[in-house]
């Protein structure tokens, strides 16, 4: 899914009055197919100067690619951005960008992630344990998730009885499910300060 959210001073131009003046998407280079975006362009409540693209992307090869997405405003002045991405495919989930912040930490942590899923809701388990392998904390929690990022899940350096853990460090393992059954797992360390 193509998103991109538009903003232009002097307006944004969605009526290609002249050649090559409409909103436009190329995908991996190839400028002869270009797809043309007006009609998926929809202006914010209010206001001729910003605006959101929403835009379903055609089935793609696993592998990088490249889109580029050309804006006019309505002096004719054009904005043109490009990023790389990668498609995977969703038979297999990971995780990355797993790390909790603060890390060190004295009264509480949020542990932060992405994943490869394109889902809403998922089961998230996260489990720590003192470097000798016992388990001391188990958080359960179903995270809403927009995109492939998650807002933090909350602790506050507590066990599974409610008591504050001892200084030290402290592994912890992340595993999250979605609502089609893929499953991903990864691992990482803390430390608590008090």
């Amino acid at each position: 899914m193509l998103f991109a959210k538009i903003f232009d001073e002097n307006g944004v131009s969605t009526v290609g009055n002249g050649i090559g003046h409409d909103l436009t998407a190329i995908i991996d280079e190839n400028s002869s197919a270009a797809i043309n975006l007006n009609d998926y362009y929809s202006s914010d409540l209010d206001t001729y100067q910003s605006g959101t693209i929403r835009y379903e992307l055609p089935e793609l090869a696993d592998g990088p690619h490249t889109l580029s997405l050309k804006v006019w405003d309505v002096n004719n002045n054009s904005s043109l951005t490009k990023i790389n991405f990668l498609v995977r495919s969703s038979e297999n989930g990971v995780i990355s960008n797993l790390y909790n912040y603060p890390n060190p930490f004295t009264s509480n942590t949020k542990f932060m992630f992405e994943h490869n899923q394109s889902c809403d809701l998922l089961d998230v388990q996260i489990q720590v344990y003192t470097i000798s392998g016992k388990a001391v904390k188990t958080i359960n929690e179903k995270v809403q998730t927009q995109g492939f990022r998650t807002d933090g899940i909350l602790w506050d350096g507590k066990d599974d009885y409610g008591d504050q853990l001892a200084r030290g460090v402290y592994v912890y393992r992340l595993s999250l499910k979605t609502p089609d059954g893929i499953l991903a797992q990864k691992t990482e360390k803390l430390v608590i300060l008090k």
